[in-house]
């Protein structure tokens, strides 16, 4: 996900400091596996059902292809 050690570490002390049961993880890695969170941790897992307009294609598209031109 592009975190560096500074902010691992921040993250970190960040989560550890929180009165919390558990920790749930929405991101695509596991960052139980990078940082002491200090509390137990659970990965969500999630999928995306678009139910209107705009979708993300629609709203993504121009910017891929701005990206991909260059």
């Amino acid at each position: 996900m592009g975190y560096g050690e500074a902010q691992l570490a921040e993250l970190g002390q960040t989560i550890r400091a929180a009165d919390a049961d558990a920790v749930v993880i929405g991101t695509p890695m596991d960052l139980a596996r990078l940082v002491d969170l200090g509390h137990p941790a659970r990965q969500a897992t999630y999928e995306l059902h678009e139910i209107g307009t705009p979708t993300l294609t629609t709203v993504l598209t121009p910017y891929l292809e701005k990206w991909c031109a260059r």
